[in-house]
Parts: C-alpha cells; structure tokens; sequence
C-alpha cells in the first residue's frame, strides 16, 4: 500500500524544500528585475538554507524568512550568475557573476544536443557512410568534456556527443555503439563544432534487450512476497520530519546532492540528542581506465556536472519500494524556469532486518530474541547509461548506514570482430565494457551530542610477546586524535582494522569516557590514476577515503562549486591546505567510497545491484543497548519470550 503525500504550501520549519509557488515566485522575481531574454537557463532554483544559528534555536511559531537560490547561464555570452532572492520581500537580494565557470549539465541540453547532432549535415554523412539512414534509431548521449587544457576548448561549454545505434524503437542502443565516431557539442551556441571520424567499426550483431517479452522464458516459480503492515507503519511524518523509534529526522531534496539529511536526533534520557546537522552526496566521479578515444576522456562528475536530484526516478509499489510506502515529490524548474515535479521522486518505509539481539539460556532454555526492523528513506537516479540507488538507513539500536545501489548498462563500444582489450572485457560478441571506478564522496556535517566535535583514527596493533602476553595471543585498539586537516588525511587500512570516532570531549557516559559515534568503511578501492592526470587534478577528493575539515557554510562540494570542465584543484584539497584546527570545534567529516568495476559478460544486458556505502555506530553515546527496550515479536509464529 502507498501513500503520496499532500503538497501544502504551508512552511513549518526554515529548512522545508521550496514549494512549486515558491518555485515560480523566485523565477518570477529574477526575470522581472534583472530583465531577463529567453536566452537565459536556469540551472537550479534552490532553498538558501539558513544559518544554523536560525535553525537550531527555532521553535514553533517563530517567523520564518525563506530565501531562495538561482544558477543563471545566459546562453548568449556564457555567463553564469547566481541570485539570491527573498521570497517574502519578493526582491533580488544578491546578483553575482561568477567568472570562469561552467554549470551543471542541464536534462533540457541533453535532449538538445541529441536533436543537433542528427540534425548535423556533416554528422548525417558519417552515419549514412555506416549504412545509417533512420536517424530515428540513432541514440546520443551527451557525456562531460572533462579538462585536459586545451586551448581550443577554453571558455566553451562543450559536451561529447556518444551515439549508438538502435534495432527498433524499444531496442537497448547500448548494444550497438557507433565506435569510431563521435562530436562535440557547443551547449551555449547548440551546434556541433568537432567531429571525430577515426573509421567503420562494424557493428555487434546480437540483441541486448530485456524486457520480459523479449528475454524468452521467465521463471515460473516466484511466488508472491507481500509486506502488510496491517496497522499502518511506525513512523509519522510532520512535512519533511519523520519521527521513528525514538529517531527524529529532517530531509529535503535538490536537483544536485538529491536526498539531503538535516538535525538527525535520536531520544534518550529523556529529551532528543542530535548526531548530524546534515548529510548528503557532496560529489562523485567515475573515472574509466582506458587509455583509447573517447573513453580516456570518461570522467563524469554526475553530481557536480550533472545534478543526481534532477535526474531521479518516479518510485512504483512492488518495483522500487516494497511494503507500507510513503512517497514524497521533488519539486524543482526546468531550464527554462517551469516548475518540475517528479512525482515519488523519495520513498520512506519500513523494512525487517533480521535478528536486533539474542540469547538462549541453555542452563533454563529461557529465550530472549528481538527482531530488528529499520526506517528506509530512498531516491533512485538515472544517468544516462547507469542507475544509482542512494538509500539512507536508521536502525533501532542507534545506528546509521549509508549504501549505494548500482545498477543499470554498462558503458559500452564496439571493437573489431575478434578483437578484444586490456582495459576491460567482452560482455557479448564484438561488445566491449571498459574497466571502470565509481568514487562517491558524503559529506557528514557532525553533531555527536552537540556542535563542538573531535575526530579520534582507532588502529588495532598486537601486542608484543613478553611476560604480559605469554601466548602472543594479545592485540589493542590504539586510539589517536586527528587535530588538523592535514592529519585528518586518511585511508582505509584493512592490516589495522582502522576506523574513526567523532567524539564529543564535553559529554561523558556512564564509564566516563566521552560519547562518541564510530565511522566504519565498507568496500574500498583507490585510484589508479596518475597523479599528474586531470582527473586527479579534478577529483582530488578521491585521494583519500576520510578528510575533515571546521565547518563553513561555504565548503559543501568536495570538488567545488563548479566542477563542469574546471581545471582542478578547487574543493578539499584546496580548503584544506591551510591546515585549519579540527580539535573539539564544529567539524564536518567527508567520507570517500570507492567501487571497483571490472565488467563481466554476467554484467550485461543490465547489471545485477553492486552494494556499496559505510555505517555510523554508537560508540558510548548510549550507557547501554539502545534497543534493550524492543518489545518481543506478535507474530503468528509467537516469536516471544518464552521457556520450553
């Protein structure tokens, strides 16, 4: 059963996601005072969030100043503005033109840019030289240019336009790229201005099709798994703040990071004790490995470059979400500044999750199990070829994950009939997959039991055999606090079971030592660029698994603020090289995780789901097992307290 949320225009908190008329008020507004032509995109209409000053002494019934943000391109000289708008004076507050840079990828260019390349008389010639004549077959995607300082790609808003070549209407394209051939784009003059045309590749011959009519038989033993909730779920939801089992959570949503985390809480002695003041998708790369045109230059930012908000999914029942479902839209503008709704773009529900704690008595046979059950909030993304799940999880016994779920195509290009590469392997005949990394950086604004924080690095080291350790048998977790940004610079390390504690100094627990929350790494990779590449220069992020840094408002993007064909170096790498203070003060804490993809043949037509994210874990907030006081199970088993 599901639920679509009502949109109101009613604002109950400062961080509430603008609404549709709010939407359209900030567009409004920009357009009549800065006289705006119908050559200029607005890239983004977004909640300015307020300080958290404002935020975290707010209550109920005090006045609420909402101010909206815009990203402005003018396609006519390249400019990009951003703007600041009170929406209850309804004025401009701040117009600043921000030189040198590029904005996001918009969805309106991709469609664009697809139409001008097939309407290119020259690129028309290239497709009928390979035997194309229905350019209505022919599917383009508008992938990153990248930055590899090149002079004649200085100061323009370029793409690279990849085309494949589809059977049918409904045929998978990426079965059939169109290798050999491909062209840039100028976004701001929307024309092709370079066409690479390196040969005839001839296209693989096999489908790579799967819908259920088209992959033959499907099984035919998969019987119905229902979820009733037959009292409804355990949460309850007040505009965009959740209240579940003792968690309080605020969330909103934007066309860049999507999913965003506010004043995540959980109560206990008596009032709610904050752990994050914000979390979301701060940035990620995927990097190919390559060395060959055009894939050398596959290095998209699909947060920064492209926007993982504006590219999310409408959610189904029984597809994406199973069970007692509450949906939420996301609300933001076109390019043109409409208002865009993307209907259950969120979706928050329950889900069983095993045993939560156990133990049999064997003396008494006296059994005490609990089931554990968790709060699921989640968006799916689609960019382009890939399709990525960013799921948010609250467990009753204080923990937070985080996991990335990938799935969708692969990239793909066409080799020559018995050829095959280095870089990656055969998914089908003729078919190539290159071997390629997806980086995602989460930036973890921490508020461990109040807003001055510390970030302690634990290594598990052995202990020396000697009079103390007869049976060599010993081993310690060595405990050292991290005090500077440069200190904070830090990777995983299996050999030591690393891990990190942000620990509030102030705050003591039940055996007197400072609460704290543990940050533990899931699966890991590195980079295996060379350190002078672009991508490094670009994702410099992905140089380290964990930085931290003093909080500014200012600091939000591990790659900057505009990482579409910037030259590099801005983001963490820049902010930190000044080596700030991070000892017992606001910090925020920025998480790297790394997947390692090389492809398969069982990787195609469409990738089974890679898992891959970290967890959050009391680590002496509580005096004891948060979740102690889980009832037992009502079920039709009896799973309860019972003797035999």
């Amino acid at each position: 059963m599901s639920h679509v949320i009502d949109k109101s225009t009613e604002i109950n908190h400062p961080l509430e996601p603008l609404n549709e008329v709010e939407i359209e008020l900030a567009v409004a507004v920009v357009k009549k005072e800065k006289n705006l032509n119908d050559q200029v995109r607005f890239v983004s209409v977004t909640l300015k969030e307020p300080s958290k000053d404002i935020v975290l002494n707010f209550k109920k019934g005090d006045s609420i100043q909402r101010e909206a943000m815009l990203i402005i391109l003018d396609n006519t000289n390249g400019k990009t503005y951003e703007a600041v708008v009170s929406l209850n004076d309804e004025k401009v507050r701040s117009w600043i033109y921000k030189p040198n840079v590029q904005p996001s990828i918009m969805l309106d260019e991709f469609v664009e840019c697809e139409k001008v390349v097939k309407n290119d008389l020259s690129m028309q010639a290239a497709f009928r030289k390979r035997g194309i004549e229905n350019l209505d077959l022919v599917m383009v995607d508008a992938w990153s240019a990248g930055n590899f300082g090149l002079e004649d790609e200085e100061g323009k808003r370029l793409v690279r336009a990849l085309c494949w070549l589809k059977a049918s209407p409904i045929d998978n394209g990426y079965a059939r790229p169109i290798s050999g051939l491909y062209a840039f784009v100028d976004l701001n003059k929307m024309k092709v201005v370079k066409i690479i045309d390196n040969g005839i590749v001839p296209l693989p011959t096999r489908d790579g099709n799967y819908t259920p009519d088209t992959v033959g038989k499907v099984r035919n033993d998969v019987k119905p798994l229902d979820i009733i909730q037959s009292e409804g779920p355990s949460f309850t939801i007040n505009g965009h703040e959740i209240e579940w089992q003792k968690w309080k959570i605020r969330f909103g949503f934007n066309p860049r990071e999507g999913l965003v985390l506010y004043t995540v809480s959980y109560f206990d002695k008596g009032s709610y004790r904050p752990i994050l003041y914000r979390a979301s998708l701060s940035e990620m790369v995927v990097p190919y490995g390559d060395p060959n045109e055009p894939i050398n230059r596959n290095n998209a930012f699909d947060a920064g470059e492209y926007g993982i908000g504006m590219l999310a999914n409408s959610l189904e029942l029984g597809c994406d979400c199973l069970g007692e479902i509450r949906y939420f839209d996301a609300v933001m503008t076109d390019s043109k500044g409409n208002v865009v709704t993307i209907p259950n773009a969120i979706c928050l529900h329950e889900e069983d999750y095993g045993i939560l704690w156990k133990h049999t008595d064997w003396r008494t046979d006296h059994v005490e199990v609990r089931r554990s059950r968790r709060l699921v909030l989640s968006s799916i993304s689609t960019v382009g070829n890939y399709d990525y799940g960013f799921f948010w999880y609250f467990y009753q016994d204080g923990s937070i994950s985080f996991e990335v779920k990938l799935t969708g195509i692969l990239h793909t290009r066409t080799l020559p009939p018995q050829a095959k590469s280095i870089y990656g392997n055969l998914l089908a005949p003729q078919l190539y997959g290159p071997n390629h990394q997806h980086f995602f950086n989460v930036r973890l604004d921490m508020m461990v039991d109040g807003p001055d924080n510390s970030i302690y690095e634990v290594n598990t080291v052995s202990g020396k055999k000697g009079s103390d350790n007869p049976f060599g048998n010993a081993f310690i977790a060595e405990s050292c606090q991290l005090k500077t940004e440069a200190e904070a610079k830090r990777n995983v390390n299996v050999e030591s079971s690393r891990f990190w504690k942000i620990v509030n100094p102030e705050k003591k627990n039940i055996v007197g030592t400072p609460v704290a929350y543990k940050l533990f790494p899931g699966e890991e990779t590195v980079s295996y660029a060379q350190e002078d590449s672009s991508l490094l220069k670009r994702a410099g992020f992905i140089k380290h698994h964990l930085w931290v840094t003093p909080y500014d408002e200012n600091e939000k993007y591990a790659a900057g603020d505009y990482p579409n064909q910037h030259a590099g170096g801005d983001g963490l790498p820049k902010w930190t090289a000044s080596d700030r203070s991070i000892d017992n003060t606001d910090i925020v804490v920025w998480f790297t995780l790394g997947h390692h993809h090389v492809t398969r043949p069982e990787d195609w037509p469409v990738m089974p789901v890679s898992y891959i994210g970290f967890s959050l874990k009391p680590a002496g907030f509580f005096d004891q097992n948060p979740a102690i006081d889980v009832p037992p199970s009502k079920s039709h088993n009896h799973c309860m307290t019972h003797n035999h």
